[in-house]
């Protein structure tokens, strides 16, 4: 049975796994999803909890210009590779 890929980029998982809420646990989320923890730390760096409620969906976030540019940059990342993570601009 094949492992299940990062809900985000899609690549293999790794040794270290954390699961995401699509739609966040603070709204009312109960579902969650494996990803990568730079995966994670990215989603939520971009998106706060409010903008995650109203697009809970992985194809969304993709769209998105900022994301679209970090899965091309991880893509031929190991699966436990890590970086730091810049924050949201305000």
């Amino acid at each position: 049975m094949d492992e299940p890929g990062c809900w985000l980029c899609g690549r293999p998982l790794g040794r270290r796994v954390e699961y995401h809420h699509p739609h966040p646990k603070s709204r009312g989320g109960r579902e969650t999803v494996p990803v990568h923890p730079i995966c994670h730390r990215t989603i939520h760096a971009r998106f706060s909890n409010m903008e995650l409620a109203r697009s809970p969906s992985a194809e969304t976030l993709r769209a998105d210009a900022e994301i679209a540019r970090f899965l091309e940059w991880v893509a031929g990342k190991p699966p436990d590779f890590h970086a730091p993570t810049r924050r949201r601009r305000s």
